[in-house]
């Protein structure tokens, strides 16, 4: 996991635009976002359990997979949104960004790969992961 001031530039929102400025993991938890990684799915759902979560899901995002409605579906992701329940995002396999904002009303992009895992109210790129909430 590595997490980052988003640098706000132009251009294609999937790149990393990565302003140079690290953001700690304690900070995400002050803005309500846990981070894990668990290499076990066990441990996941676990921690699922343990949260209460009752539903849970596994979607791969990318071209392949998603065919003619990748494109679309991936630029919704870009639309602020706000997830009214907490939520696990797990990647099994690839990696993807995550975008939060912040107290300062900025952006911080957090970059996850295998096996990492944040908790809470999230969006994202081209990943294999499981969703719970």
């Amino acid at each position: 996991m590595r997490a980052y001031w988003y640098d706000n530039q132009a251009g294609d929102q999937r790149l990393p635009h990565d302003s140079g400025r690290s953001v700690d993991p304690q900070y995400l938890s002050n803005l309500g976002v846990l981070y894990y990684h668990l290499s076990d799915e066990e441990d996941v759902n676990k921690l699922a359990s343990e949260r209460s979560y009752k539903n849970r899901d596994v979607i791969t995002v990318s071209p392949e997979k998603m065919g003619d409605i990748y494109e679309e579906k991936v630029k919704s992701f870009f639309h602020e949104h706000l997830h009214e329940d907490e939520e696990i995002r797990y990647i099994r396999d690839g990696a993807g960004f995550f975008d939060v904002r912040s107290e300062g009303d900025e952006w911080v992009r957090i970059f996850l790969e295998k096996d990492d895992l944040i908790v809470g109210f999230l969006w994202c790129d081209e990943y294999t992961g499981l969703i719970w909430g």
